[in-house]
């Protein structure tokens, strides 16, 4: 509580404390120091911008300013000094006639009236609190003293007797901690050290600033009187200004209208609303103790159980390691046993080879000590038998047999990146604390892919059976780089989105969530749609008259009035064309060819109502038509085996007819916004068939 009861300014405990219209104090004392005067019809910031000052939170960008008319504050004012507290404070300035004062804390500036710091009211009660606190300070220090010295508590180990007390700290120093922890100079040189005796016998010696001081035994203190009236007590309490009045204030008129109520009733009140209000910060605060307790009882725990994870670590490592020692020996066993092996062959072939040489040098020398004998008859004896045994010698040296049977490479290979692989990504598979949210799928990139205007993703996700997945969240953006929006949710791992514009590229991500939350997203992957449109007239949504061959491609119809079909594909951006052929054309109908919204009619000509664009032509000429409104006729017509080519530009937002690879008259419509759908409208007369997936024409005209 101590913190509570010391003046911002000075850091000693509050001596004739004023209250400031933020709520907050000041001592009397501290309040005149920190007045500051400003000339006519300029604020402290324009007085004082130029000068130097460290009071560096009053940037002009950062400040906030108060009106006077709305708030009761004036203006910031910069300061020059700080107070031994560490506050930052506004020294007076002479030759200047109004006044100010800002709060050291909230720094909302105030200016006086005539009245001056008088203006402010005392804060009897806070005053009464600090003597009631002093008195029981001064007891419980006197009763230590009695009992024992009082120590320094900043020494380490067996505290000596204190020898200063520094008032702003609240600290006991002996002689060596004071000079090492709170030497008198720099920012603590303002700082003011008493004997602790002293300051446990009198509650505190006097500050600089007029904050400290001894302060006289608790009295009966008078009833507090009116700022404005100082013989009248307070005995209402005006509700709008949030402040007591005295009688007078309410006769003279500057409460007449205001809502007042009894003194001791809002004392009540206020009482009761504060009791309450302490009653849940109580709670809070036993829930932080609780907290405490719980959070240092944990401490011991994450120790202890840090200690015996580290073993187990370590034991599993050790297992590892063993494991891979043993396997260590029989594989080296291996390399010995091929070494012998080896050795051994070699060894054999050394001797056997050895032995042969001897036998066929022996021989060759005996043959030459024959060659040398002059006698023929004896020669020949030998002859036969000797040149016999030289050639069998040399079959004995056949191919190969001067060849070693072994090498001296090993033919033993250890592969061991997939285990250093493995051992690389050895790590902490699953905490213990209990399921967790599911891990970021794989989108399957061989099986993602896109048709005409519809994309397909698929995706896996592997799940432990403790752990299982609940669904999935497909998310697109909208083909142009923007916001992410849900497509799909569900537990399927393929989808397919359909309605897509074409020509565009669309960033897909995917999500799992199961009972504990939703996991976190997999790797974006982009999908790009058919640059040019693929598509069939849509059974569905045709009139019932309408008759659909060749895959949906050729549409023929059993009535003699005109009914109207759409394609499957939908435009609502890009640049589009397609053509339709005229199969059959009998008696000069006039087939319309255009562009619809789902919704239009479906059993009369195509324009009609408002929501189909199209060209209707005969033999002859055409007309556009819209709303059942025929524009710009134009000359040429259709026979069996014309084609009718529909451009829908919805970049430029305009719709441009061809017959037979021309364009057909002006551009047909203009400010065309929304989403499209290819339409025909034809009767029995007549038979055609769709052709998609045609390059735009690049000359056109206006």
């Amino acid at each position: 509580m101590e913190e509570e009861l010391k003046c911002p300014v000075c850091g000693s405990l509050f001596k004739d404390p004023i209250l400031l219209p933020c709520s907050h104090n000041v001592c009397l004392a501290c309040a005149r120091n920190i007045t500051v005067q400003t000339p006519d019809g300029e604020t402290p910031v324009q007085s004082r911008a130029s000068g130097s000052s460290d009071y560096d939170y009053l940037d002009m960008d950062k400040m906030s300013l108060y009106s006077e008319t709305d708030s009761g504050y004036g203006s910031y004012t910069p300061c020059q000094l700080k107070s031994p507290n560490g506050v930052r404070v506004f020294p007076p300035a002479n030759h200047h006639r109004h006044c100010s004062l800002t709060c050291p804390l909230c720094h909302r500036s105030v200016s006086l009236d005539e009245r001056g710091l008088r203006g402010f009211p005392r804060n009897r009660l806070l005053e009464a609190i600090v003597t009631r606190y002093q008195q029981n300070r001064a007891a419980s220090a006197a009763a230590a003293s009695s009992s024992s010295s009082v120590k320094c508590q900043l020494c380490d180990r067996n505290p000596v007797d204190a020898a200063v007390m520094c008032e702003q700290c609240d600290v006991f120093y002996c002689n060596a901690c004071q000079q090492r922890c709170h030497p008198s100079r720099g920012p603590l040189a303002k700082h003011r050290l008493v004997p602790p005796r002293n300051q446990a016998a009198g509650g505190g010696a006097a500050s600089g600033g007029g904050g400290g001081g001894q302060q006289p035994p608790a009295t009966a203190r008078k009833p507090a009187t009116c700022l404005d009236h100082e013989a009248e007590n307070f005995s209402m309490y005006c509700y709008s200004c949030k402040a007591p009045v005295c009688m007078k204030c309410l006769e003279e008129g500057k409460h007449n209208k205001h809502d007042v109520k009894p003194l001791a009733v809002m004392w009540k009140q206020h009482k009761c609303a504060l009791s309450q209000a302490l009653n849940g910060v109580s709670d809070k605060a036993k829930d932080a103790k609780e907290f405490l307790v719980q959070l240092k009882n944990m401490l011991q725990q994450i120790q202890e159980n840090g200690v015996e994870f580290e073993a187990c670590l370590v034991a599993q490592c050790d297992s590892l390691i063993e494991a891979l020692t043993r396997q260590k020996a029989k594989l080296l066993t291996k390399v010995t046993k091929e070494k012998e092996y080896k050795l051994k062959v070699v060894r054999d072939q050394i001797t056997h080879c050895t032995m042969k040489l001897r036998q066929t040098t022996g021989m060759m020398e005996y043959c030459l000590e024959v060659l040398k004998e002059n006698d023929p008859s004896g020669f020949l004896q030998i002859s036969d038998a000797l040149i016999k045994r030289v050639i069998s010698s040399q079959d004995q040296w056949v191919k190969g047999a001067l060849e070693p049977k072994v090498g001296p490479e090993f033919d033993l290979t250890l592969n061991t990146d997939s285990l250093l692989q493995t051992i690389l990504m050895l790590d902490f598979c699953q905490v213990e604390s209990g399921p967790t949210v599911p891990a970021a799928p794989l989108l399957q990139l061989e099986k993602c892919c896109t048709r005409n205007n519809s994309a397909t993703l698929a995706w896996r996700v592997i799940a432990p059976p403790s752990n299982p997945i609940e669904g999935y969240i497909l998310e697109l953006d909208d083909g142009n780089g923007g916001q992410y929006r849900e497509v799909y949710v569900g537990k399927e791992t393929v989808c397919t989105v359909d309605g897509l514009h074409f020509n565009s590229s669309y960033n897909a991500r995917v999500k799992a969530y199961n009972g504990i939350g939703v996991g976190p997203y997999s790797k974006t992957v982009v999908l790009k749609t058919s640059d040019v449109a693929w598509f069939t007239f849509d059974p569905s949504t045709a009139h019932r008259d309408i008759v659909l061959t060749n895959e949906n491609q050729t549409v023929s119809c059993n009535s003699y009035d005109d009914r109207v079909v759409l394609g499957t594909a939908a435009f609502s951006k890009g640049t589009h064309y397609w053509e339709v052929a005229i199969d059959r054309y009998d008696n000069h109908p006039d087939p319309a060819f255009g562009v619809a919204r789902i919704n239009t009619m479906k059993d009369m000509m195509l324009g009609k109502d408002d929501k189909a664009w199209a060209m209707y032509v005969d033999n002859n000429r055409s007309w556009f038509m819209h709303n059942n409104s025929h524009t710009n006729r134009a000359e040429g017509g259709i026979t069996k085996g014309s084609t009718v080519g529909v451009l829908l530009d919805l970049t430029k937002h305009t719709l441009t007819f061809f017959i037979n690879k021309e364009q057909h008259g002006p551009t047909a419509f203009e400010s065309l916004d929304g989403v499209f759908v290819p339409a025909v409208s034809l009767n029995r007369n007549v038979q055609v068939t769709l052709l998609t997936g045609l390059e735009v024409p690049k000359n056109t005209k206006q």
